[in-house]
């Protein structure tokens, strides 16, 4: 069970580690909503390692206590605290699931949000481009009509 807290609390800092650099990446004008987001991410995250590594030493105490014969307690104290320390952990181990999946919602909002922004760049280059074909296009039919007024005017003068 440790050891499957620990690879999902590796997972969702590396999550957090992307969803701060595709962060970085946003216009500035939307970077402030995204960012006070990943620092409460980040708290979050913060907390619950804290709680597994309490969780986690107070549980190696025991069971060395446990080895070496030194306790105080009776075994169904032990037991007690055994299962308190378990749903401990469990409780934790559901919340860093809960807090991953938050993650990989945000970090798959981020990566939808930069699609969507390349879409609208792709979108007004295009319309650039049009824009710039009808604007020598109109150009070009001035420099005609020009051409063709000194021509008529050439004409009504003979």
């Amino acid at each position: 069970m440790v050891a499957n807290v620990e690879k999902q609390l590796e997972e969702a800092r590396e999550l957090l580690e992307q969803m701060e650099l595709e962060v970085r990446e946003i216009p500035p004008q939307s970077r402030g909503m995204y960012s006070s987001r990943m620092r409460s991410y980040k708290q979050e995250m913060g907390k619950l390692e804290a709680d597994f590594k309490r969780s986690r030493i107070a549980y190696s105490d025991e069971v060395r206590n446990e080895l070496l014969g030194d306790d105080g307690n009776s075994s169904e104290n032990q037991l007690i605290k055994l299962r308190e320390e378990r749903a401990h952990l469990l409780d934790n181990t559901e919340r860093l699931e809960r807090s991953s999946r938050r993650l990989e919602a945000g970090y798959q909002i981020a990566v939808e949000t930069e699609q969507i922004g390349q879409e609208m760049l792709e979108n007004l280059s295009h319309d650039r481009e049009k824009i710039q074909r009808a604007r020598e296009r109109l150009r070009e039919a001035d420099a005609n009509l020009g051409k063709s007024s000194r021509i008529l005017t050439g004409m009504l003068r003979r």
